[in-house]
């Protein structure tokens, strides 16, 4: 891969080589407010965008589940609870120090998830091993998301369903009240609660920079999943999307 390659950083052009350690840095700063942050930010709505998920995916007693960029483990404890102890959650995540975060809290829970520090776009699975893959609030920040959606269909089973739960484009009619407390209020509730500004300055832009739920469906329709179809959650600040390897 060529260094000259750029990408995007939030509103910055950088190099791809560059993005996946300022990403990096942002969720080493961020991983032991991230909970935290994510109940300010959502007022708790994070929580059932994520029990919604799970119910959506299908799953059920036996399934084998992996959770992409699974960060502090708030899916991967549903999913093992709705699988039981016939079935198999790997928690996976790039950032070694949210890893940490949710492979700890899993462990208080009495939860047992092996969890694994693996990049999305080369995911250490064998072909058709999953019943069913979910990346939540994380593909937005992967470098190539096409190499991340290509390998997360290749390591379902034929059957098998890819849940995509991340933010998106919000209603129009919302759109500058939304604008407004993503540049204006988020960097702030950063600063007070996770003393840190600029992470949630990128957050706000990463959000700008992904693809709308159509241009989403057109990726995992091309990365070989089939009936892709999506939820606007939160009239579409949120949405889920689901498709099926067949």
């Amino acid at each position: 891969m060529s260094d000259k390659a750029q990408t995007h950083f939030g509103f910055k052009t950088v190099a791809e080589s560059e993005k996946a350690r300022k990403v990096g840095e942002v969720f080493h700063s961020v991983a032991r407010k991230y909970d935290l942050m994510n109940d300010v930010m959502s007022a708790g709505l994070h929580r059932t965008w994520k029990h919604f998920a799970v119910e959506v995916s299908g799953v059920k007693k036996g399934d084998r589940v992996l959770d992409v960029a699974g960060g502090s483990g708030d899916l991967s404890r549903l999913f093992a609870k709705k699988i039981g102890g016939t079935g198999e959650v790997v928690l996976t995540d790039i950032n070694a120090s949210m890893l940490a975060v949710g492979r700890d809290r899993l462990i208080d829970d009495g939860v047992a998830v092996p969890a694994l520090q693996c990049d999305a776009e080369k995911l250490p699975f064998p072909d058709q091993y999953f019943d069913c893959v979910i990346v939540a609030f994380g593909l937005r920040n992967m470098t190539h998301k096409d190499r991340a959606l290509a390998e997360m269909q290749r390591v379902l089973k034929v059957g098998g369903r890819l849940l995509v739960l991340e933010f998106s484009q919000v209603w129009k009619p919302l759109a500058p009240l939304y604008d407004i407390y993503s540049f204006k209020l988020l960097p702030i509730m950063g600063k007070l609660f996770a003393k840190d500004a600029d992470s949630y300055q990128y957050l706000a832009e990463s959000i700008r920079m992904h693809p709308d739920q159509e241009t989403l469906k057109q990726m995992m329709l091309d990365a070989g999943l089939a009936k892709v179809d999506y939820y606007n959650l939160a009239a579409g600040v949120v949405a889920l999307h689901k498709g099926w390897k067949i």
